[in-house]
């Protein structure tokens, strides 16, 4: 019997999903909740990876809940991410931005040039990823939250038949996440209560100094255009899309460009994001 395609619903599949939401609302209230919640979506479509989020406007986001992350990657993908690499995350930014609630993969929301960022070289690469799709919630009162799959250990790809079902399991995850929240699942993820809980992000205040750093970074030696055009740049934005940001040619983005690494005194984009961080770190 040869095997069926990625993505394809069989029986088996269909039963197991089943089940596996069966015992994610008979949990919705309880610890277990996320653990059945992404036990169903594994039996879906293949994850190996999962990260729960809050998402609040004007705030760091917060880490709820992980599980599949490799011991070796999860200092980078959960204590790094939410200190500071947050920062230039594309769905971080996207939410900060207005994101609606839906299904999103990387590529839908990521600039242009971002699979050639450094930040993802830094942050996805590194740490046995090449891709990620959230799940993001709409919960009221500025607060989103972002369920994170992704291929943690052998770096597959989604098949598009495989986003296409995670899609479709969008409306039941949001009336499952909203029912996790009015019982109080969230606050009791906060409160390092609920299911694997995580280190929390940094103390109020800090995210302020962090924006501030953000926006400040190379202000000792670089002119405001300038400094723009790094933040795009760390961010993932080509010559091109940064202009169509900026309105101004693609020619002047190079042109301020190579005398932003003149005045830093630097030669690459990974330079660029090691000063960055460093910066932040300072």
């Amino acid at each position: 019997m040869t095997a069926s395609p990625p993505g394809t619903t069989t029986p088996a599949t269909l039963h197991a999903w089943h089940a596996g939401l069966a015992r994610a609302m008979a949990s919705v209230a309880e610890p277990g909740f996320c653990e059945h919640l992404a036990d169903a979506l594994a039996s879906l479509v293949p994850i190996e990876s999962v990260l729960l989020g809050l998402e609040c406007k004007g705030l760091a986001p917060r880490p709820l809940y992980q599980r599949g992350i490799p011991a070796p990657y999860r200092e980078a993908l959960i204590e790094r991410y939410y200190s500071r690499g947050y920062m230039l995350d594309p769905f971080c930014l996207a939410l900060e931005s207005g994101l609606a609630e839906g299904f999103y993969h990387l590529s839908e929301i990521a600039p242009d040039d971002f699979f050639n960022s450094e930040y993802y070289r830094t942050y996805y690469l590194k740490c046995g990823s090449v891709e990620d799709a959230h799940f993001i919630v709409d919960l009221g009162g500025q607060r989103k939250v972002s369920l994170c799959v992704y291929q943690g250990r052998s770096g597959a790809r989604f098949s598009a038949a495989e986003l296409d079902l995670l899609r479709a399991a969008h409306p039941l995850v949001r009336e499952l996440m909203r029912q996790f929240d009015e019982r109080g699942g969230l606050i009791r993820c906060l409160d390092g209560h609920g299911p694997a809980p995580l280190r929390s992000t940094p103390p109020a205040g800090l995210n302020q100094q962090i924006r501030e750093a953000f926006m400040n970074f190379g202000s000792d030696r670089l002119t405001e255009r300038e400094r723009e055009i790094a933040h795009l740049l760390l961010r993932g934005h080509s010559s091109k899309s940064s202009a169509k940001v900026l309105e101004i040619s693609p020619e002047t983005v190079r042109m301020h460009r190579k005398n932003l690494y003149t005045k830093l005194e630097i030669g690459s984009q990974a330079e660029l994001f090691a000063l960055f961080i460093d910066w932040l770190t300072a």
